[in-house]
C-alpha cells in the first residue's frame, strides 16, 4: 500500500462545477474510454439514435488550459444521493491488491424501459469503502427521475452475480492505471476510465470528486457515472446548447460551460433531454 490521502469535506453549496472528459479507443473488440479530470482530452460525437453499445469516433487530443468556470450556480437536482460513506473521511491508498469484491446485492428494475441494463458494482478489497453503500449509492443515481430511465426506453437493475451488461469498479489509483493501461490508456493516477464493459471509477476521484468542483461530491459521482453510462448508451459527447441553459451530461464540461450552466443530469425536471451540438 501506498501512501494514502485522506478527503477532506466540501462545502455542501450551489456552485459551479466542471465535469469529466473521456477519450475513446477501441482495444480488441470493445472500446476504452479515458475520463480524464485532471487533463483534457477529447471523445466521440453524439449519434442522433443512439445504439447500444458505445459510441464509435474517438480522436486523441493535447492536453489544454481549463477554462475559469462561469458565473451563476450549478443546475443540480434535488434531494442529493448521499451515502454515509459520503460523510466519514476515507483514506485513499495510492495502490491495492487488483482484486475486487462484488456488492451482495439485488435490486429492482429501475425505470419502466423493456430495455434492462443488468450491472455489478464491485470495490477493491482492502480499501475502506463499502461495496454495498456504493452499490446504493450508484443505484439510487440510475434510478433518479433525471437518469436515463426517463427516456422511457432503458431500464436499470443492479444485480449481485449472473451476467451483466456492464460493471461499475472502483479502484485505488494503482490499479486503475494497470486496468487502464492495459487498454492503451494513461490514467496518471488520477482520473477514470471506461475498457469495454467495464467502468473504472478512481477512489480519488470518488472520495475527492474534483478540484474545479465545489458542490457536494455526491453530485460529482453523479456526473461520472451518468456520463460514463450514457457512452454504454450509445450517446457520444455534445457542447452547450445555449447561453443559461443547463450543460448536457454528455458535454465534456471540464473544457469550460461555454455559456452554459453546469449540470450533473441528462434529462431536465420536465423531462427534456438536455442536449447540443455534437462535437465533430
Amino acid at each position: 500500500m501506498g501512501k494514502r490521502v485522506v478527503a477532506r469535506r466540501r462545502p455542501i453549496a450551489r456552485a459551479v462545477f466542471i465535469g469529466v472528459c473521456l477519450t475513446a479507443v477501441f482495444v480488441g473488440g470493445g472500446a476504452a474510454i479515458a475520463d480524464w479530470a485532471g487533463s483534457d482530452r477529447t471523445a466521440e460525437a453524439a449519434p442522433e439514435d443512439p445504439a447500444d453499445g458505445p459510441a464509435d469516433d474517438a480522436s486523441d487530443a493535447e492536453s489544454g488550459a481549463r477554462e475559469p468556470a462561469a458565473p451563476g450556480g450549478s443546475n443540480v437536482a434535488p434531494d442529493p444521493v448521499v451515502s454515509p460513506d459520503s460523510a466519514r473521511r476515507i483514506p485513499v491508498p495510492d495502490d491495492g491488491p487488483g482484486t475486487f469484491t462484488t456488492a451482495r446485492s439485488t435490486g429492482s428494475k429501475a425505470g419502466s424501459g423493456d430495455t434492462v441494463r443488468r450491472y455489478k458494482v464491485q470495490v477493491e478489497k482492502g480499501i475502506e469503502l463499502s461495496e454495498r453503500q456504493a452499490a446504493v449509492e450508484i443505484e439510487t443515481i440510475l434510478a433518479h427521475p433525471r437518469g436515463w430511465t426517463s427516456d422511457g426506453r432503458n431500464s436499470f437493475q443492479l444485480v449481485a452475480s449472473g451476467p451483466s451488461d456492464f460493471d461499475v469498479k472502483i479502484a485505488t489509483p494503482g490499479t486503475v492505471d494497470e486496468i487502464c493501461g492495459a487498454a492503451g490508456l494513461l490514467t496518471r493516477g488520477e482520473v477514470n476510465c471506461t475498457v469495454g464493459r467495464t467502468v473504472v471509477v478512481n477512489l480519488k476521484r470518488w472520495v475527492l470528486g474534483s478540484e474545479q468542483f465545489d458542490g457536494p461530491v455526491s453530485e460529482y459521482r453523479a456526473l461520472i457515472i451518468n456520463h460514463e453510462v450514457g457512452h454504454r448508451l450509445g450517446r457520444g459527447h455534445v457542447t452547450c446548447g445555449g447561453d443559461g441553459e443547463p450543460a448536457p451530461a454528455m458535454m465534456q464540461q471540464i473544457k469550460g460551460l461555454h455559456g452554459c450552466v453546469a449540470n450533473a443530469w441528462p434529462y431536465a425536471e420536465n423531462g427534456t433531454y438536455i442536449t447540443g451540438p455534437a462535437v465533430p
